[in-house]
């Protein structure tokens, strides 16, 4: 296997946590991306509300997908963490992530859980595509 690392200068720096914000396996074409959240450079949430955290974060997905050669329509499966019980937050998540997913149409999980990279962190997206 012969892997890319992929570390867009607009998403924070993860070499501290040992971590790429993507990895690109290049033989396979498959791009896997770290969990995104809605951090700055400052790894400071921007958003206080999940939703917009929610937003936050795809657009960081988005971001690293671009750089790694991938895109939305190249997403092989999503998994959402979001804090605390999912299905209180179905109704305001669904429409946001089907607008953001378009035809794409990937596999989806979806997690509630306890914490996640800091206490102001309400959501984080992960997901693995295919390089375009």
């Amino acid at each position: 296997m012969a892997k890319k690392l992929i570390n867009p200068e607009q998403l924070y720096d993860g070499s501290p946590f040992g971590m790429s914000q993507a990895v690109l396996d290049t033989e396979s074409s498959l791009v896997f991306v770290s969990g995104q959240v809605d951090w700055d450079h400052q790894y400071q949430v921007s958003q206080s509300s999940v939703s917009g955290q929610f937003e936050a974060a795809l657009e960081n997905l988005r971001t690293a997908l671009v750089a790694a050669g991938a895109s939305i329509d190249s997403l092989l499966h999503l998994r959402l963490y979001i804090r605390g019980e999912l299905e209180d937050h179905m109704e305001s998540l669904a429409p946001i992530l089907a607008n953001f997913l378009g035809s794409s149409r990937p596999a989806v999980t979806g997690i509630g859980v306890a914490s996640l990279a800091s206490k102001a962190t309400l959501v984080e997206v992960e997901a693995v595509a295919s390089a375009d």
